[in-house]
């Protein structure tokens, strides 16, 4: 059976025809001849979609689908109607229909806003899974290949817009094939960066953008010419920006979007001050060390983030006013809000925005945030409600009113762990669980990238014998001792610092307000 239709009109005797053609192609039909009839039945039984004339005697259509609407806010509504005043088309529409019909009908358009309608998410799925198949030998052959950076951003985004087009697909052998796919792409990159990284950074080899680059490469030339807000939200990847694209897009237009490359560690402490630094870690450490906490160090590791942008700007001869915040609390970002004019003073005004790694942080901790966001989609979609309803999105809107050209962007990505790797430390090795530093480590070589020497890719070095190695691809961390409860505890979980797509390939966007 295709559906089961209601279908009111006073002259349902004349609609016989059609009401053949439909029920030969698999549809269940009840007729009636009124709006009173038709808001009985709807009440009394399911119906998959109801067609309603507007101009019936007793109840017309919009005072039928108003009753309708109220006993079921979900069935889908056509409205049919001899006219075309603009009055009707609006009231039938601010009460929710579905599709909108201008007698007279034939069964063709009847059957099209039926598919339109009711089988638009299996049609979909169905193209979207052919579609793949196709992209699927594509992108295949296309990790065979020596790929080079900016390939590697071009793949990220196709696995990224397959992973999203996919998730509402009811076949799950052709998410299982993606998850593979996906898998190996890691799998290939891990190996890019392993085989390139320390090039980039010493300079022997063009790389591409990356942390420490970012602010005089897209931001500085803007700040010379007119206001801007440069806006970071903390931990957010790339698949997620996706889904926020839209929120962002009711306030500006998206003038520019580009990946460009987190430095190593993908973590807070390394790459948001080499963002706002324009300096590789180890550089900050000799330049500023008063602005630079190693591992071992005691207090927070991100506390000078506007003195080292200060000291960027100054450093490349910009003079302007400027503000920074840091959002890690509501109540703040609440005042941001109100105090919002204040910032119209300043040439620059930084915001970063803690909330999304919070929440990854939170979706380990807490039992009840694992279950909202139980899988990379789930992740996404609660990334999407947040923002949603968050007074960062009133930020964009009063800046988009001011005109003011806007940066988002972000330090690090995150991945969601799957596989333990063991390693051996000593008590004053760090604990992140993608990437570890310390003295005398012990691991398995043929699992993670390793710096033997952390002057070569610019991280400071606090001990002569200290090495950082770098969890790859999913894996994390485990100290023997307990391994099954590290396993436990952690797999499953969102986590950065290491090796991944995910981690290290991170949006940059440039926005026009509207």
């Amino acid at each position: 059976m295709e559906a089961r239709i209601l279908w009111a009109d006073d002259e349902i005797d004349l609609l016989k025809p059609h009401i053949l053609f439909l029920e030969q192609k698999g549809y269940e039909i009840d007729t009636v001849n009124n709006g009173s009839e038709a808001v009985d039945m709807a009440a009394s039984k399911h119906y998959d979609i109801i067609f309603l004339d507007e101009n019936m005697p007793g109840l017309n259509g919009l005072e039928t689908l108003a009753q309708i609407k109220a006993n079921n806010q979900s069935v889908p509504v056509i409205m049919i109607t001899k006219s075309e005043e603009e009055y009707i088309m609006e009231e039938a529409i601010g009460g929710q229909i579905s599709d909108y019909l201008i007698k007279p009908v034939n069964p063709n358009q009847i059957l099209l806003s039926l598919k339109k309608n009711l089988d638009t998410k299996d049609l979909v799925s169905q193209k979207n899974t052919h579609d793949y198949q196709v992209e699927f030998r594509q992108i295949g052959m296309r990790l065979n290949d020596r790929l080079d950076v900016h390939e590697w951003s071009d793949i990220y985004r196709k696995l990224v817009q397959w992973e999203i087009k996919l998730e509402a697909s009811s076949d799950e052998g052709m998410k299982e094939i993606f998850t593979m796919q996906k898998k190996e792409a890691n799998t290939q990159f891990c190996r890019f960066i392993d085989n390139n990284y320390t090039d980039w950074i010493q300079g022997s080899m063009d790389g591409p953008l990356m942390s420490h680059e970012l602010l005089k490469a897209r931001v500085f030339d803007a700040v010379k010419k007119e206001p801007v807000y440069l806006i970071v939200i903390d931990n957010l990847r790339y698949d997620q920006w996706v889904v926020l694209q839209p929120l962002v897009s009711e306030f500006f237009n998206i003038e520019q979007e580009e990946i460009f490359y987190s430095i190593l560690p993908t973590a807070t402490q390394y790459a948001r001050n080499a963002i706002f630094a324009g300096l590789m870690p180890l550089e900050i450490e000799k330049k500023y060390p008063q602005f630079w906490k190693n591992e071992s160090d005691e207090g927070g590791k991100n506390m000078f983030e506007e003195d080292l942008l200060r000291a960027n700007l100054k450093r490349n001869n910009i003079n302007v006013k400027m503000s920074y915040n840091k959002v890690v609390k509501l109540d703040f970002a609440k005042r941001l809000v109100d105090k919002f004019n204040e910032l119209d003073k300043n040439d620059l005004n930084v915001i970063v925005y803690n909330f999304v790694d919070m929440l990854s942080h939170a979706r380990t901790e807490m039992e009840v945030i694992k279950e909202l966001a139980d899988d990379e989609a789930a992740y996404r979609s609660l990334t999407k409600t947040w923002f949603n309803h968050s007074p960062l999105k009133e930020i964009f809107k009063k800046i988009a009113e001011k005109g003011i050209k806007t940066f988002l962007t972000t330090d690090h990505g995150t991945i969601r762990v799957e596989n333990a790797v063991k390693i051996v430390g000593d008590k004053h090795t760090n604990t992140n669980l993608r990437y570890k530093v310390g003295k005398n480590l012990s691991f398995n070589e043929k699992e993670v990238f390793v710096a033997e020497k952390p002057s070569d890719i610019k991280l400071p070095q606090e001990n002569v014998s200290s090495t950082f190695v770098f969890a790859k691809d999913a894996d994390f961390f485990a100290y023997p001792n307990n391994f099954n409860y590290y396993v436990n505890y952690y797999k499953d979980t969102f986590q950065h610092g290491g090796v991944s797509l995910e981690e290290v390939l991170i949006p940059f966007v440039t926005l026009k307000a509207k």
